[in-house]
């Protein structure tokens, strides 16, 4: 048995990791721990004050009890609003904290965006205002990733996102869609987006990549462990591209 930690903030769509776990078929776990969201808003100085090293390690010790053998911040604003460099200063902070391997949302992006061996990006937001989105897409780019277009939907606030169901969530991915774009990321963590991967993927006809399902894959490969889940996409069934 496989146990995976995530410390994710607040409570949107924390449900979308039981949902996973089913969908993996296999001896994994994924015990989840609440870290404090503190103001429920996606200003910079909040996402940075939610990814500070203190609420982060406020869950460890949870973590460390559940018998996970890995840790990812399940939070994508809460990383790359610190930028690429501050994002790994963040992690290797919480690895040193947790004493476990770790990594975050945004890096789970970058890293998966590379496994499945494509270039180009469109990001669809639901909750980011533009300055934000901007700074993921930018981010992105220092990963060495091309982005071609960035949608964000003016959701405000995670609580609001986490209430959008398969209708609003293929609305914003075809929105944000572009016929250049090989992959479209949805980076919201608040989103839930488990249930409905084959859907967006078959709408879109490409990979699409979530917040919630890159995590989870993040945590995994920090594991060393590889499944095979078509209900979790593209991501989860193509082989890894051999980078030259």
């Amino acid at each position: 048995m496989t146990a995976l930690g995530f410390l994710y903030p607040g409570h949107s769509a924390e449900d979308d990791y039981p949902r996973m776990e089913q969908l993996l078929g296999s001896d994994v776990r994924l015990p989840l721990v609440h870290t404090d969201l503190g103001e429920d808003v996606h200003r910079v100085d909040a996402l940075r004050e939610t990814g500070s090293a203190a609420r982060l390690a406020a869950g460890v010790e949870e973590l460390r009890l559940s018998g996970a053998e890995a840790v990812v911040w399940a939070c994508a604003g809460g990383s790359f609003v610190y930028g690429w460099e501050g994002a790994h200063e963040q992690i290797r902070g919480l690895a040193r904290t947790a004493g476990l391997p770790a990594s975050s949302t945004a890096l789970a992006f970058a890293h998966a965006v590379r496994e499945i061996g494509v270039r180009r990006v469109a990001v669809a937001a639901a909750a980011y205002p533009d300055d934000v989105a901007a700074l993921f897409a930018s981010f992105l780019r220092d990963a060495g990733v091309e982005v071609v277009a960035v949608r964000g939907a003016g959701a405000g606030t995670a609580a609001h996102a986490g209430t959008w169901g398969e209708a609003e969530i293929l609305a914003l991915a075809r929105e944000g869609d572009r016929p250049d774009a090989d992959a479209v990321l949805l980076p919201d963590t608040a989103l839930h987006t488990a249930s409905h991967l084959p859907a967006l993927e078959r709408a879109l006809g490409k990979p699409v990549l979530t917040a919630a399902q890159v995590t989870v894959w993040e945590a995994l490969r920090l594991a060393d462990r590889r499944v095979n889940a078509p209900g979790l996409g593209t991501l989860f069934t193509r082989e890894p591209v051999v980078q030259t």
